[in-house]
């Protein structure tokens, strides 16, 4: 049975790096959609949105998945604070509450074609 994969990110530094992953040959056999993945207009209008609806856009699209990759590039943990970025720490707080299964990736050193 294919999984249902939920992909969690750092947009502003890893989305290009993401859509290597997203488009690679790897996670799209057997049936796996592209959840968790968004093109740049859509998350702009989000990011502008409440907390509260971006929240909701992430519950959304969590729904009916099994497993959630994270992806983990540079940045995924801030520089500053050594805290793991808020928007992806919900995504797997929310992922654990909804019993997917976990995994991270690390892709800090793909190439990014920009």
């Amino acid at each position: 049975m294919a999984r249902r994969v939920f992909f969690s990110f750092h947009f502003e530094n890893d989305v290009m790096r993401a859509a290597q992953v997203r488009n690679s040959n790897v996670i799209t056999s057997g049936g796996v959609d592209a959840n968790g993945f968004i093109d740049a207009a859509q998350w702009e209008s989000i990011k502008r949105s409440s907390d509260q609806a971006i929240k909701n856009w992430i519950n959304e699209q969590l729904k009916n998945t099994s497993v959630t990759v994270v992806l983990i590039g540079s940045q995924t943990v801030d520089p500053i604070s050594g805290q793991v970025r808020p928007w992806i720490k919900y995504e797997i707080d929310r992922s654990i509450d909804s019993g997917n299964g976990l995994v991270g990736v690390r892709i800090h050193n793909a190439p990014d074609p920009r």
